[in-house]
């Protein structure tokens, strides 16, 4: 049926709005990551005046909204954000781009690495805060182990959260302490969340989404509370001497908001390698929760009509579909976003493995015992970076913050996307709102409370599989984010 006049002059309102919107944000992150970032002339003018004084102690100067952001003092607006210069960096990081043109030198790759400051070096926390550490480790094994909160990660980081605190113990002291030779091992780069990710492509069956394509918008609307991260440090920023964030730690933290581990680690390592623990310890605790955290946004952004609209399963996909979907995924990560093709190419090999069927071996290591391996080294490793002098601190208690808010926005927006779909959709192919809380990243917990509220209100309609298509393209979808993030920053 036609819209009236009135329909479309409310649409075109709505739009305007929107880029309305997007400009006000863009403005508000532009002066709080960019503006503290480059140094003023009155800043160089003191700097040059006293031979004494370092470029850091210049900064000192300045106050407020003038400050400059530690660890940015050489960036003189290389990370400004400017939409023009957004689109030009992320079409030059493209495959089709760099098969034309020459890549990135080895210099700009070592200046990238001058630029990350840990910000925690050198300092050491009062005894008593070890004890506190300590503390934490413990509830987090308990709420692994005593309330079910995904125990296979959550025992291993309580327990290696416990052990580098014990006084004396030194087992997360570099270079012979246990801990500190698997956080180096593959922690601190990006080796484990890679296999991490070519255990997950072979537990994955991207059946789901195959089926039903128009699922992976609920996905993409949950990479909203990535976004929405990003907004929310650059408004903290804006609160001096109390957060200093720079763009390359806020790309970090934003990906919290996809409910992602692994990728959480793999960005915060390319781009914020100091903030890694704190910033893997929200991701991974978000995502145990999510039993607890999503059914009252889905219940308070729906009604009960909606919640009992039935969903039909979904069609047969053939294993040709199967094997040919990974391939095509990973050729379409080849050619338009390099960046993520680490995680998406990883993603891939482990499905394809799996959907071949030639390789049965070999699929099932890789979702069994490798991935078993190299879970329990990965926790144990995050849980090797939560120490007082990185977790003890306002700027880690904001970042676990906006984990927080982050996840509820993203679950959120699924659920709102799904509402908008049925505006458009027939009356017989409406999808129930609680899918698309399933947007999120975390497989397939997320999938599974979709299907359990759903139960509540219809018990004859199992909605696992039609949440896993959302499900698995959240992953996908924040594997993305990462790629845009790295392509644009990691310069």
């Amino acid at each position: 049926m036609p819209f009236s006049k009135t329909e479309n002059n409310k649409k075109i309102a709505f739009v305007m709005i929107a880029i309305m919107a997007v400009a006000g944000i863009m403005g508000i992150m532009k002066t709080a990551f960019t503006k503290n970032a480059v140094i003023s002339e009155k800043q160089m003018v003191l700097a040059q005046s006293d031979d004494v004084k370092t470029d850091a102690a210049a900064t000192e100067e300045a106050s407020g909204m003038d400050r400059v952001i530690p660890g940015t003092e050489k960036w003189n607006g290389k990370h400004d954000i400017r939409p023009v210069s957004f689109l030009k960096n992320l079409w030059q990081t493209t495959g089709i781009y760099q098969m034309i043109h020459s890549t990135a030198s080895e210099t700009e790759a070592e200046e990238a690495e001058e630029e990350k400051v840990d910000p925690f070096a050198g300092k050491k926390a009062p005894g008593y805060q070890y004890l506190i550490m300590i503390a934490i480790g413990f509830l987090i094994v308990y709420l692994g182990a005593g309330r079910g909160f995904e125990p296979l990660l959550l025992i291993p980081i309580g327990f290696g959260t416990v052990l580098v605190n014990i006084p004396g113990a030194n087992m997360g002291v570099a270079p012979d302490g246990m801990l500190s030779i698997i956080y180096n091992a593959g922690v601190g780069n990006e080796f484990f969340p890679m296999l991490i990710f070519m255990g997950i492509g072979a537990m994955t069956d991207f059946g789901p989404l195959i089926a039903n394509p128009k699922m992976a918008l609920l996905g993409g609307a949950a990479q909203f509370g990535v976004f929405f991260t990003l907004f929310g440090v650059s408004l903290l920023n804006l609160i001096p001497g109390v957060f200093d964030y720079n763009i390359l730690q806020a790309s970090a933290i934003a990906i919290i908001g996809g409910a992602d581990g692994p990728t959480s680690i793999y960005v915060s390592a390319k781009l914020a390698p100091e903030l890694m623990s704190v910033i893997a310890v929200a991701a991974y605790s978000y995502m145990a929760l999510v039993p607890m955290i999503q059914p009252p946004i889905m219940k308070a952004l729906t009604t009960e009509k909606e919640r009992k609209i039935h969903m039909d399963q979904l069609r047969y996909v053939s294993k040709t579909e199967k094997v040919l979907f990974p391939m095509m995924l990973l050729v379409l990560t080849m050619l338009l976003l390099p960046s993520a093709a680490p995680l998406i190419g990883m993603l891939a090999f482990g499905n394809f493995v799996k959907q071949c069927g030639v390789v049965e071996r070999l699929s099932k290591t890789m979702e069994n015992e490798l991935m078993n391996i190299v879970s329990i080294l990965l926790s144990l490793g995050v849980g090797s970076q939560m120490t007082p002098e990185k977790i003890i601190n306002g700027k880690s208690l904001g970042i676990i913050l906006l984990g927080l808010v982050a996840f509820c926005v993203a679950s959120a927006a699924g659920v709102l996307m799904a509402k908008l779909m049925n505006v458009f959709l027939p009356k017989d192919k409406k999808i129930k709102p609680l899918i698309g809380s399933a947007g999120v990243s975390a497989v397939p917990m997320a999938a599974r409370v979709s299907n359990k509220v759903g139960l509540e209100y219809d018990p004859s309609n199992f909605l696992l599989m039609n949440a896993m298509g959302p499900n698995v393209s959240g992953v996908i979808g924040t594997a993305i984010a990462a790629g845009v993030f790295i392509a644009t920053f990691a310069k």
